[in-house]
């Protein structure tokens, strides 16, 4: 099965995620974000295709976070942030012929497995 998993090796969420798909006999393709970072366009459609809101899918808890007076931004400026900033995109994001999920919890991916 194609799958793609955006992908922070430093996360331990992310990390037991890609631990999850080779459980499942998934070897995906992975995108390090934080060298290789999805555009904004990328950004919006992986939040859209997730099911989630903008808000859902910013790091709330990095300190660049508050730096940038985020909490009242609107969804533009969210993912304006999130495209100039790729820490601020949450963790990670997961593709797969059957949808996309941000593994939060880590179980949601199963319903695209």
């Amino acid at each position: 099965m194609s799958s793609t998993i955006y992908h922070n090796p430093r996360c331990s969420t992310s990390r037991k995620t890609l631990d999850l798909l080779r459980e499942n006999n998934i070897e995906p393709t992975i995108v390090e974000y934080l060298k290789t970072p999805p555009s904004r366009a990328e950004i919006a459609k992986l939040i859209k295709d997730a099911g989630i809101d903008i808000r859902a899918g910013v790091r709330k808890r990095e300190a660049l976070y508050a730096e940038l007076s985020l909490a009242d931004a609107s969804d533009d400026e969210l993912l304006d942030a999130m495209a100039a900033n790729p820490i601020l995109i949450e963790r990670p994001f997961v593709v797969t012929p059957k949808g996309t999920r941000l593994a939060r919890p880590i179980e949601s991916v199963n319903e695209i497995l």
